[in-house]
Order: C-alpha cells, then structure tokens, then sequence
C-alpha cells in the first residue's frame, strides 16, 4: 500500500504540480513500477479539467507514467479499475467529495487502494478526501452537499495548508481555534495539521512524514498542548488512532 497525502500542489517558484515533491514520488513510481495513472480533476473548479490534466501528465510523464483523465472516460469506475494508480487534484473539497459519492466512486478508490494496493497520490482537497471525513477541510461549501464521511484511507483527520499565523487586524478565528472548536464537539478525534511543502506517506501501514523546507507537522488533540513532529521523528501512533 502506498498512499501519498500532500499538504499542496506547487510552492512559490513552481511551474507544475508537485514540484517540489517529485523526488519523493519518483521512488515510489520506481519501486512499484506504476505505469497508468487515473487522474481525478473534480475539486477543479477555476480552470479546465483537460488542461490541469495536462499538466500533471507533464509532471510525471519524466517518470515515463500516462495520465488519463477519469473525466473523460466513459466509465469512470472501469477507469480506476484499469489503472495502477489514482491521483487526485487540489480544489474544492465539497465538490470533489460529493462527484465522488454521486459517480459511486468512493467504494471503487477504497476497494483499488485498500485491497489492490494502488498507488494513491493526493494534494490538498485530494488529501482531505483520504480522512475519514472532510470536517477539517479549509473550503467553503459551495455545492449543496452535507456529505462528509469520505475515502477514510487513514484513521485520522488532516488539516491540509495549515498556518500557524495571525492576521493583523483579522477578527475571524485563527487555524488553531477553529481545529480547537472542532476538538471540543469532536473530543475523540485527533488533527495532524501539515503546512505547505510537506507529505504525509504511508507505505505497507508504515506512516512517515516529508517536509521540503524543514517545517514540521502539528498534532492537535481535545483540551491538549498541540505538539510537533519533524521528518525523522516516529509518528507510527498516528495508524493507531481509532474515535
């Protein structure tokens, strides 16, 4: 099992999604030998689902992988049946959880990752959809959609994008306050917030984390100091968790 859950697609600087994490995908495609990716645009909602496709094909197509687009093929649970892996994009996250659930997707990506051990690649809303739920997503609700429990390929909730800032002049809660008003109705619950540039992997049941700028993960549990974790540092608990 390989799943790969990025806090976002590009960093400052970047031309192509997942830049600055090619190195870390490069020898997971090496080491399982993927050749055929389904590539999921759903959450894609300010640009054209052909052209973000496009530009993930250009990112791992160095690796000698073909992207194909679940959105233009006609039978998209045959698509991820056909594929050695599933990559899902960043953007809205109500949207991409409720196509999910409407196309009856999300038994199909579990059954593929799960049981098959297809490679799972995810980058921000692709991320929050490997929760079990998507009630630490940043995005609005955009859609009419009270569909939260998702593809629960991990055991607890992420926070992806997580700041830890204030805002001068900013009134609204901070990140931190509102994961803390989350943890107070959901007090069993535990949130692993991950910042830009940084992935969380988990390999055959193994989790590790990976940072491309040395910024480490922050863990949040009910009425607790939140702690951090740093790239060598064992977080194997986290596979562990049960609410």
């Amino acid at each position: 099992m390989d799943i790969m859950l990025f806090s976002n697609g590009q960093l400052p600087g970047n031309t192509k999604p997942l830049e600055y994490g090619l190195d870390w995908i490069e020898g997971v495609v090496e080491r399982t030998g993927v050749k055929k990716l389904v590539f999921i645009p759903y959450a894609v909602i300010r640009a054209s689902h052909d052209d973000r496709t496009k530009m993930v094909q250009e990112s791992l197509g160095r690796f000698g992988c073909e992207v194909v687009g679940i959105h233009q093929a006609e039978d998209p649970v045959k698509a991820i049946e056909e594929a050695d892996g599933i990559l899902v994009s960043g953007g809205n996250t109500w949207v991409l959880n409720k196509t999910l659930h409407d196309k009856g997707l999300i038994g199909p990506i579990r059954k593929a990752v799960l049981k098959q051990n297809k490679l799972y690649i995810g980058w921000s809303a692709g991320t929050n959809i490997g929760s079990p739920t998507i009630r630490t997503t940043n995005d609005m609700p955009i859609v009419t959609a009270a569909v939260l429990p998702s593809l629960n390929l991990i055991p607890f909730q992420i926070n992806p994008h997580y700041i830890e800032a204030s805002i001068d002049g900013h009134m609204g809660e901070t990140r931190d306050e509102r994961i803390e008003e989350f943890l107070l109705v959901n007090p069993h619950e535990i949130v692993v917030g991950i910042p830009e540039g940084t992935m969380l992997h988990v390999h055959d049941g193994h989790l590790h984390y990976y940072t491309a700028n040395g910024k480490p993960l922050k863990l949040f549990r009910n009425q607790q100091e939140a702690e951090y974790f740093n790239a060598d540092d064992d977080i194997q608990f986290l596979m562990e968790h049960s609410c």
